[in-house]
């Protein structure tokens, strides 16, 4: 039986284990934290289409178990002006809209099902020959197989090794920060998230049955280096934001009022145009070859394809050409998302300009009342493959 080693415990890894078992190989997965954190991260949309490989893996219904249906995003401007609503999935198909959930949930349902990974595993050098490939760890362990393969992000050891001189992660001028709280009386936004165009900041909302609020801020910053942005505490992000949302309309500054320590902050990234996703017996899928921005809210999701249409290929043909047709045919599609969700980011960049700003709310109801019947974004959702084709 061949046997995978695979770098990451995340999405993409533990579904690719979980299809090569499938597939009817052997694996080895490897994760660098020392144990798993089922309330680490915030919250991400799972689209239809991501939706619908958990189906093939028996996965979807315990994921929706603890999520928040979210087939519409309605729109709103500073001001507390209703600028429109838009779908969350396909136009006219709410019933196959995307559903919004805590990170920790969507890791622990793919880990609950996936082979128990090996916790503490940081990845510091690939070695492969003619019959092999090896992994070392920091911690002085090795381990071998006929490939491996890279799900670790967007900070990919594995990128590099393939290609030194690889694309590098972009950042999109914005920080993304999140979390959790709960404001007396706020109504459950029912199959909806609402977005606010914020005077000086892109907030975004959800209020889930029980009353708990996901929220999450877009804010316009420069590039912040590792050291500035660690010392930055949560209780100095959530007084920024505060004072950023003080003049937007209710509920968010009460949202923000009631936000718990609980925050995550991480500058957004993304990355396209990797030439090389493989060399020999090593490739990298999901982030580590493409990362998108969370505003096409498909990192997942494609990262879970990834996993999906690598297994079946590896079933099929030798893993020299699985992996030269996994990127032509995947790389076409990840990077049109990515330049997507650079459109989505462009729209949440906060103007300085006050004529910016109202000739934005004028015609963003047109353009919305457009959208949310406009049927030529289905190549985001309507992706499907075919476990048991050729």
């Amino acid at each position: 039986m061949s046997k995978a080693l695979i770098i990451g415990g995340g999405v993409a890894g533990s579904a690719a284990a979980l299809f090569l078992q499938r597939a009817g190989w052997e694996v080895e997965l490897f994760e660098q934290a020392d144990r798993p954190d089922d309330y680490a991260g915030s919250f991400l949309n799972i689209a239809t289409n991501g939706l619908a490989v958990l189906e093939q893996l028996g996965l979807r219904e315990r994921l929706l178990s603890d999520a928040h249906h979210a087939p519409l995003m309605s729109m709103w401007s500073g001001r507390g002006i209703k600028l429109g609503t838009v779908p969350n999935g396909p136009a006219g198909q709410p019933e196959r809209g995307s559903a919004i959930v805590r990170r920790g949930w969507l890791h622990r349902v793919l880990r609950e099902a996936a082979p128990q990974a090996t916790g503490g595993a940081k990845l510091e050098r690939i070695e492969q020959d003619a019959d092999s490939v090896t992994a070392s760890f920091a911690d002085g362990r090795t381990a071998s197989g006929d490939i491996l393969i890279g799900c670790d992000g967007i900070g990919s050891v594995t990128r590099t090794h393939i290609d030194p001189s690889a694309a590098r992660p972009k950042y999109s001028s914005l920080v993304g920060l999140g979390g959790f709280a709960r404001v007396e009386g706020l109504e459950a936004t029912i199959d909806e998230q609402h977005m606010v165009f914020g005077a000086r900041s892109f907030f975004g909302y959800l209020v889930r049955e029980s009353g708990e609020v996901y929220w999450f801020a877009n804010v316009t910053r420069r590039e912040m280096a590792r050291d500035e942005l660690a010392r930055t505490t949560p209780a100095q992000w959530i007084g920024e934001l505060r004072d950023l949302h003080s003049d937007d309309p209710y509920p968010v500054p009460q949202i923000l009022a009631a936000a718990t320590a609980e925050l995550g902050a991480y500058p957004i990234y993304d990355l396209t145009g990797v030439k090389r996703w493989s060399r020999g017996r090593v490739i990298a899928i999901g982030d580590a070859v493409h990362a998108t921005s969370p505003s096409a809210g498909q990192g997942a999701s494609l990262a879970l394809e990834d996993a999906m249409l690598l297994a079946r290929l590896l079933r099929d043909l030798p893993y020299t050409e699985a992996f030269e047709r996994l990127q032509r045919e995947r790389q076409p599609r990840a990077d049109a998302v990515v330049k997507y969700a650079r459109v989505i980011n462009s729209q949440k960049r906060v103007s300085r300009s006050r004529l910016a700003i109202a000739m934005r709310d004028r015609m963003m109801p047109f353009f919305l009342r457009f959208a949310a019947n406009d049927t030529s974004n289905r190549w985001l959702y309507d992706h499907e493959i075919d476990w048991d084709g050729k």
